[in-house]
C-alpha cells in the first residue's frame, strides 16, 4: 500500500476503538476529579454541588465519559461532549489568553476536535455500537432470506395459470 493513500484495513477502526477508549478513560477522569474528588485535581476545586457549573460538567463528563469508553450512542454522545468542550474552552480559558498553549486550555481543545471526529467517524469495531449494528444487520439478512425462501414456496404451491384460450386442441388440417 503506498504511504500517502488511506488505510482500508480491518486495523483502521480497530485502532480508532483503542483511541477511543483510552480517550474515554482520561475524560471520565476529569468527571471523577470532579464529582469525587479523584484523583486529587493540581488546583483547588471548590466542593462538588450538582447544581453548580463545575458539577454539571463533572456529571456530564463521567456519563459521557462511559459511553464513549463503551463505544454505546457514540455520535450523539460526542456530539454533546465536542459542545460541552468548546462552551468549557471559551468560558474558562479563552478569556485568559488567545492561545491555548498559554490558557491551559489545549485538552479542552483537543477533545473537543476529538469529539468531533468521533460525531462523524463512529466508534470503531470494538464498541457496542458495533455490535448492536452487527446483531441487526444479521436479523435483516436472516429476514430477506426467510422471505425469499416464502416466495420461493409459494411459487411451487401456487397452481399453475390455466391457458386462455379453447379448451381442446385445435387440429389444423392441410
Amino acid at each position: 500500500m503506498p504511504i500517502l493513500e488511506a488505510s482500508r484495513t480491518v486495523w483502521t477502526s480497530r485502532a480508532l476503538s483503542v483511541f477511543r477508549i483510552v480517550a474515554g478513560l482520561i475524560f471520565f477522569s476529569y468527571g471523577t476529579m470532579k464529582v469525587f474528588g479523584y484523583p486529587p485535581s493540581p488546583a483547588p476545586i471548590p466542593a462538588f454541588s450538582p447544581a453548580s457549573l463545575l458539577g454539571i460538567a463533572g456529571l456530564i463528563e463521567m456519563t459521557g465519559g462511559i459511553a464513549i469508553i463503551l463505544g454505546l450512542v457514540t455520535r450523539p454522545v460526542a456530539f454533546v461532549l465536542a459542545g460541552e468542550m468548546a462552551v468549557a474552552y471559551f468560558y474558562q480559558h479563552f478569556p485568559k489568553s488567545f492561545f491555548p498553549t498559554t490558557n491551559m486550555g489545549v485538552p479542552a481543545v483537543l477533545f473537543c476536535f476529538f469529539f468531533l471526529y468521533l460525531t462523524f467517524a463512529g466508534a470503531g469495531a470494538w464498541s457496542l455500537d458495533a455490535l448492536i449494528s452487527r446483531k441487526k444487520w444479521v436479523q435483516r439478512l436472516a429476514a430477506e432470506r426467510h422471505a425469499e425462501k416464502n416466495k420461493e414456496l409459494e411459487l411451487e404451491i401456487r397452481p399453475r395459470p390455466r391457458p386462455v384460450g379453447p379448451s381442446r386442441p385445435v387440429l389444423h388440417r392441410g
